[in-house]
């Protein structure tokens, strides 16, 4: 089962935009540790995740919003992404503290950016 797990936004002010967000959706923010540059909303419930970043908007590369998704087998759900038409960009893994995180960025047929990632 694949489900959204985060939506992303592109943003010159993320803190401000996940003031507004955090307090228009009752949300909580989530304490990341100092490193890590975006700001994160925790939404009530089995919603998606906000994620405010700051990134440049409007261009293929950086959209000023893309979706997460999550499942738990990341390479098969790609595999069926691609069977569907979409086109991987790349696979990448970052490690912050003790987690390891690895998500691949694909595009839809139209060219929006989007991520597969396991919970």
């Amino acid at each position: 089962m694949v489900k959204i797990k985060t939506i992303t936004f592109a943003c010159n002010d993320p803190e401000r935009l996940a003031s507004f967000w955090e307090a228009a959706l009752d949300g909580e923010r989530r304490d990341l540790p100092p490193s890590i540059d975006p700001e994160v909303v925790d939404r009530p419930g089995d919603g998606p995740d906000l994620l405010f970043k700051e990134l440049p908007k409007g261009t293929e590369q950086d959209l000023p919003i893309h979706l997460d998704l999550a499942t738990d087998d990341r390479e098969a759900t790609v595999d069926r992404l691609r069977d569907l038409g979409a086109s991987v960009r790349e696979t990448k893994t970052e490690t912050v503290a003790s987690r390891t995180s690895t998500w691949t960025i694909l595009e839809d047929p139209e060219g929006n950016g989007f991520c597969v990632t396991e919970p």
